[in-house]
């Protein structure tokens, strides 16, 4: 999720302080799924749908765990999507797709790899460190698309903030790139092991740029999901991406639930940008623009600012009409990213002088939550669970 999103571009200037909060987050994820007083509500709507039943089996907020528990594991790695579910998640992220030059899918945060895998250790591959334009970004590093599966599974995973996770880069080099495909046998797997139905939610990234380089990213995926059987209606894969005509397509090749990214108000998706298409995501979440989404897709996932927008100082305003007009339009609403580190909170929700600090990541998913959303990515599914089962009971 989220190559828009402005606060990843945020790392803390050299904050290290160790969070006291992490093991009682992680503790207090435990005890709701031990059924201490509150968790019941929850927990009986997470377990008691999803076998069919598609999105409206779903508990309301849903917590979707943003590229696995990535708040304590380098994200897109098996490691850091179990952990997920053993922290709550209702969905997983479970990947952002990316094509491979030999045409597999795998599961990373961008196409350049630079940032999140140990490349830079492996001479063998120093000749293909590159510049190219990405979505319009002149862009260095490597690249996914030029090197084969083969290749890029001697790579490992590494944190990709590590300013303000130092605690992930602990498990750097423990997890390789995994598959969408192994991804699709994972969640059958965990299925099956964990006696509930486990969702994930895959996102095409940069579809268009993938296009023009003859790696059509929707037909790679539709075909892995009738594959494996799921490309249904009521299939536990909700698809989404940035690019609305991406979306339109996978709408004619799947019957999946599919839904619509949408960053800040004044952006352009990249899609629009190729085309001429001269909207932004500012005429998309107007009432018409949202009944267009809706006549291909079920779901919007905007930016958190476009459901409460903040002031010059990063403190939380008004809330706007976007979750009452994606109603009425029939949509349901994903939002992202929650994170519990202080540089990635409202203003008036940040703890303390530590830059690298957990701040009161309860009262900003309060306040969200507060707004009628249908669910929330997070880098920290326990603290979303608990806040939900805060919220619901009162």
């Amino acid at each position: 999720m989220g190559t828009q999103e402005s606060d990843e571009q945020r790392t803390a200037g050299g904050g290290t302080g160790r969070r006291a909060l992490l093991g009682a987050a992680v503790l207090g994820a435990g005890g709701a799924v031990l059924g201490l007083p509150g968790a019941a509500r929850a927990a009986d709507a997470r377990h008691g749908g999803g076998r069919g039943g598609g999105l409206k089996s779903l508990p309301v907020p849903t917590v979707i765990g943003h590229r696995g528990a990535s708040g304590y594991r380098p994200e897109h790695t098996f490691g850091s999507y179990e952990l997920a579910l053993d922290l709550g998640a209702d969905i997983v992220e479970a990947g952002d797709l990316v094509p491979t030059r030999d045409g597999h899918l795998v599961c990373r945060h961008e196409p350049e790899i630079g940032g999140t895998t140990d490349v830079a250790g492996h001479p063998e591959f120093a000749d293909r460190k590159r510049t190219k334009l990405l979505d319009g970004v002149s862009t260095t590093g490597w690249f996914t698309e030029d090197f084969t599966l083969a290749e890029l599974k001697t790579l490992r995973a590494t944190e990709r903030i590590p300013a303000n996770r130092p605690h992930n880069t602990l498990y750097d080099g423990r997890w390789e790139i995994p598959t969408f495909e192994e991804v699709l046998r994972w969640q059958d797997e965990q299925t099956r092991k964990r006696g509930r139905q486990v969702w994930i939610y895959p996102e095409l990234k940069h579809p268009t740029y993938f296009r023009k380089l003859g790696l059509g990213t929707e037909e790679r995926l539709a075909k892995l999901l009738r594959a494996h059987g799921k490309d249904r209606k009521n299939s536990p894969v909700i698809v989404q991406s940035f690019e609305p005509t991406s979306i339109q397509r996978m709408s004619k090749l799947v019957r999946n639930p599919l839904a619509v990214l949408l960053s800040g108000a004044g952006s352009r998706p990249w899609d629009f940008v190729e085309t001429g298409d001269p909207r932004t995501t500012a005429d998309l979440v107007t009432p018409r623009g949202l009944k267009e989404i809706a006549s291909y897709a079920q779901g919007i996932g905007p930016t958190l600012d476009l459901i409460v927008p903040k002031d010059s100082a990063g403190r939380l305003t008004e809330p706007t009409t976007l979750v009452r007009d994606a109603h009425r339009a029939g949509l349901v609403l994903h939002p992202y990213t929650m994170r519990n580190e202080n540089p990635f909170l409202p203003a008036e929700f940040r703890k303390g002088g530590d830059a690298d600090a957990y701040g009161d990541a309860f009262g900003a998913f309060r306040a969200y939550f507060a707004t009628g959303i249908d669910g929330i990515f997070t880098d920290n599914p326990d603290t979303g669970v608990l806040a939900r089962e805060d919220f619901v009971n009162g």
